[in-house]
């Protein structure tokens, strides 16, 4: 495989310094840092990021783990034992981290699109500049917002050392060398790129590892997991040559230095999924001495409260002295005026690339409590990008040549449960399901309340199909719409909702809603019959209405549910009439539901290769990096079905 495959936005090209970043837009009041406000001097904040990692380091107990600096860094750092992040994929995460505002309630949950913020919503580092400080980003912009000018500079030479004088600085540094395109590739580039860069005795022997229990012990995925490891120590190496530079400009005693990641591994089951694997990160904090009393606990020491990586923005705020806006959703834990601990951690799951998914997961410090809106979707859905790597084409094999054990095919299903809920003290793997434990009925009960409740409370526009949520918010924008009852009634349209997966006994009540006023309600109602598979047949004449539906996520989510149930006559120009929309969110609906129909999409083969090539450039390149690389690639793979079907009848 060419090494070339290691990039996907052309965001993997180096694994050197580069930083994540964060964007802005609106105007809003901001507030000088005042004498009386903060510390007696502004402390240097420094972000040391990485990708695609979980607390695989040496300092969380980890014995395969080669990572002396960052150990060392944890050893004069606060350690947090149980911190989360808030999407289990890159874009959606950052968007958080920036402005302290869930990406649901931004209506930032989707990978790769190009949001509007409401005014209001200012993006930390934007009060940190009013305040004084120099801002630098070395380099990512990945925030599924529309990116506006805030850093003093972001680029991959962006530095503290660019700043005037003793101008304190907010600094962040993002290392890419972890994330999942670096695993893969031959032996050779593999070597040449990082293997080489270790000593014999840091490299990681594949025979030595503990694998997972749900995956499958052959020895390409020991190598794979290897590779990871061997990334993993690279990586240290760069955080102990920033720390050096910190050191080297005489600035470690003034600086306080965060370590952490935007997610979980990369690999399946971690990246992408609300398992912990997906959200639990690495979080270190170091207070330089003359910082000490900012710090919440003693120099090394170990803590388990629950943190969050919607808590970082208000917490950088609070420990200069600045005031937290009101629109930030999380609980500053440092600084003198730290909120109360928080009780529990939220997180989401939407579209990644070209699959839709609608997940929402709480957890306290020991249950994980995870609601799948779409069960009748697998865990692990065709997808363009994760479907080229070899630790996926290894996995499938596995499947395919039946070696997994019934532990292990339960992430490989057609379909996954509505609900799941785990014991992660007993189960740290997250494998047995107490959903419908008569013993957890308590604990079920009240985690899935307070899901429900943060999910009305933040507005979550997640309920709204996106297409559907950039129409509605036209002239406005998400966040804005979702406070509006009127334009989005969202308690009515959870409801709905929350009938997919329940039922055929609730088919009644689903025809009922497909003549809903609202087309959110519709939506779902349509989604919920599609999940009864053959049993959903009873509604089809209620359906056929909705083909002509003014909403086209409607009309393609009907047009998708008749066509699997065989009756694809009318619905299936529906959906080739949806390739023709202006908006790509909408177009990118229709090309899935015409990937997902399979062979029965065939007969619009010819109609689906024009639209692809319109979405794609002379060199076959997509037009752009977010909506019309989807479209391509669903459509691709929905032309690949066809081919598939075409040899199998000729055969």
């Amino acid at each position: 495989m060419s090494a070339s495959f290691n990039t996907r936005r052309g965001f993997l090209k180096a694994a050197g310094l580069s930083a994540s970043v964060f964007a802005f837009s609106g105007c809003t009041r901001l507030t000088r840092l005042l004498p009386g406000d903060a510390p007696e001097d502004k402390p240097n904040i420094l972000w040391i990021t990485c990708e695609d990692i979980s607390p695989y380091l040496g300092c969380y107990g980890d014995t395969h783990a080669l990572t002396p600096n960052i150990d060392k860094l944890a050893g004069e750092s606060v350690q947090y034992m149980k911190a989360f992040v808030t999407a289990p994929v890159c874009a959606p995460m950052r968007s958080c981290l920036v402005t302290g505002v869930h990406a649901t309630s931004l209506g930032t949950q989707h990978l790769r699109s190009d949001v509007k913020l409401p005014e209001q919503v200012k993006c930390f580092p934007q009060y940190l500049r009013q305040a004084g400080y120099y801002c630098s980003n070395n380099y990512k912009k990945d925030y599924n917002f529309i990116d506006v000018d805030v850093w003093d500079e972001s680029s991959h030479e962006a530095h503290w050392r660019k700043r005037e004088g003793d101008q304190p600085f907010f600094s962040v540094f993002n290392f890419v060398s972890t994330h999942q395109g670096q695993i893969n590739g031959s032996d050779e580039e593999f070597f040449d790129k990082y293997s080489s860069k270790l000593k014999s005795e840091e490299r990681h022997d594949p025979a030595k590892f503990t694998l997972p229990p749900y995956y499958p012990d052959t020895p390409f995925v020991r190598k794979i997991w290897a590779r990871y490891y061997n990334l993993i120590t690279f990586m240290d190496k760069q955080v102990g040559d920033l720390l050096a530079q910190l050191e080297a400009d005489g600035l470690a005693d003034n600086t306080i230095v965060f370590f952490f990641s935007d997610h979980g591994l990369g690999i399946p089951r971690f990246k992408r999924t609300l398992y912990d694997t997906g959200l639990h990160v690495p979080l270190l904090i170091h207070f330089p001495g003359r910082y000490r009393k900012l710090s919440p606990a003693r120099t090394g020491r170990k803590t388990d409260r629950l943190v969050s990586s919607i808590d970082f923005a208000p917490s950088v705020l609070n420990l200069l002295g600045l005031p937290i806006p009101d629109y930030m959703q999380g609980t500053a834990f440092l600084g003198r005026k730290a909120g109360a601990q928080r009780e529990y951690i939220f997180a989401a799951a939407s579209r990644v690339d070209e699959a839709y998914e609608f997940s929402r997961c709480v957890r306290d410090k020991r249950y994980k409590y995870i609601r799948n809106f779409m069960p009748h979707l697998p865990y692990i859905q065709p997808s363009e990008y994760p479907d080229r790597a070899e630790i996926m084409k290894e996995l499938r094999r596995a499947v395919a040549d039946e070696e997994l054990s019934d532990m292990q095919k339960l992430l490989w299903g057609p379909t996954k449960p509505v609900e799941e809920l785990y014991d992660t003290s007993a189960d740290p793997h997250e494998i047995s399901n107490l959903a419908n434990s008569t013993q957890h009925r308590k604990t079920l009960g009240r985690l899935r309340g307070v899901l429900r409740k943060w999910m009305l409370g933040t507005r979550d526009t997640g309920l709204l199909p996106e297409a559907e949520m950039h129409i509605r918010s036209e002239g406005a924008t998400p966040y804005e719409i979702a406070r509006n009852a009127r334009m989005y009634p969202q308690r009515r349209i959870l409801r709905a909702a929350d009938l997919v997966g329940k039922g055929r006994h609730n088919l009644p009540r689903l025809i009922s809603l497909l003549r809903d006023s609202d087309s959110a309600a519709r939506y779902w109602a349509a989604v919920a019959i599609g999940a009864l598979g053959s049993e959903g047949e009873a509604a089809a004449d209620a359906l056929k209405p909705l083909l002509k539906d003014p909403a086209p996520n409607v009309r393609f989510a009907a047009a998708g549910v008749l066509c699997n149930l065989d009756l694809c006559e009318d619905a299936l120009g529906v959906l080739a009439e949806g390739l023709q929309e202006k908006r790509q969110e909408t177009v990118l609906y229709a090309a899935r539901e015409l990937q997902s129909i399979g062979a029965r999409a065939c007969p619009i083969a010819r109609q689906m290769e024009r639209v692809r090539a319109k979405y794609t450039k002379p060199d076959g390149t997509p037009i752009n990096n977010n909506h019309a690389m989807f479209i391509d690639w669903a459509l691709k793979n929905a032309l690949e079905n066809c081919q598939i079907n075409a040899k199998i009848k000729m055969q």
